[in-house]
């Protein structure tokens, strides 16, 4: 029975498919962070039409933290499959956090320095520049910091040994 990537694949015009399997963790990566768009997307808006009405940072902050537990499982699982390592959750978290950060900026930036908000803006601007600058702007600039932060300290792929080397003892911890 074919896997559910294989499935996926099979629908995907012949031709793009070498490209789609030449980057495949990309693609795996990207599916995760969309799926976690959709959660934080959902999250935020009901949490700032409810109890963080008036603290849309907050808001997204929350939602954003949901999302990050979710995405590490599912590109623990999925898209960047590892041996495991001891220090890798920890990792994540530090690195997802410095991302909250980056995904929070814009927001901050947007309400808070160029003042699109009530009474200054209406309602409608105000929710219309939120959903750009925390949403579309801070999602897009924490995926290119946490995709690249990922690969290069998170989930590190070790090379392989070549043929005919010793392995590296393994040091004993303490």
């Amino acid at each position: 029975m074919p896997s559910p990537t294989q499935r996926a694949l099979a629908l995907v015009p012949a031709r793009l498919r070498p490209l789609l399997l030449r980057h495949r963790r990309l693609v795996k990566f990207l599916l995760v962070g969309g799926t976690c768009f959709l959660l934080t997307t959902a999250v935020n808006f009901g949490l700032k039409l409810t109890v963080l009405h008036a603290k849309p940072v907050a808001a997204l902050t929350v939602a954003t933290v949901i999302a990050t537990v979710v995405s590490y499982v599912l590109n623990r699982q999925w898209s960047f499959r590892t041996n495991g390592r001891h220090r890798e959750a920890v990792l994540f978290f530090v690195v997802s956090g410095v991302a909250i950060l980056v995904n929070d900026a814009p927001l901050a930036f947007s309400r808070y320095v160029l003042d699109l908000r009530e009474p200054d803006v209406s309602a409608f601007t105000q929710e219309v520049a939120d959903f750009l600058s925390g949403m579309i702007v801070g999602t897009l600039l924490a995926m290119v910091f946490r995709y690249w932060a990922m690969k290069r300290w998170v989930f590190r792929t070790e090379p392989a040994p070549a043929a005919g080397a010793r392995p590296r003892p393994q040091r004993e911890r303490v």
